[in-house]
């Protein structure tokens, strides 16, 4: 039996996939682009702002449209960590050296 410090991996898990094989479509190259020109801190005030405004929708007694609106934040944070991605790493790295 190996020890897991010896063991031989594939070649195919010691190297990342080319880059050249999985190149984004140019719809989702144009969102990217525009989406990164959306500052960051945007989609965390509009998480807080659902919150903010499913608390007072709460208060009102509008229970229904509470939940409605408090269930936008988990989707604009994530919105905002995809944005993030895109800003720091890019989707298609590669595509832009042979520019």
């Amino acid at each position: 039996m190996e020890n897991s410090a010896t063991q031989v991996w594939p070649q195919s898990l010691k190297e990342p996939a080319s880059r050249m094989e999985h190149a984004e479509g140019c719809v989702a190259r144009t969102i990217e682009q525009q989406t990164a020109k959306l500052p960051s801190d945007l989609f965390l005030w509009a998480a807080c702002g659902s919150i903010v405004g499913s608390l007072a929708l709460q208060c009102v007694g509008r229970q229904h449209a509470s939940l409605f609106v408090g269930q936008w934040a988990p989707t604009f944070l994530l919105l905002g960590l995809y944005n993030k991605l895109v800003k720091v790493a890019g989707s298609d790295a590669s595509a832009s050296f042979g520019r």
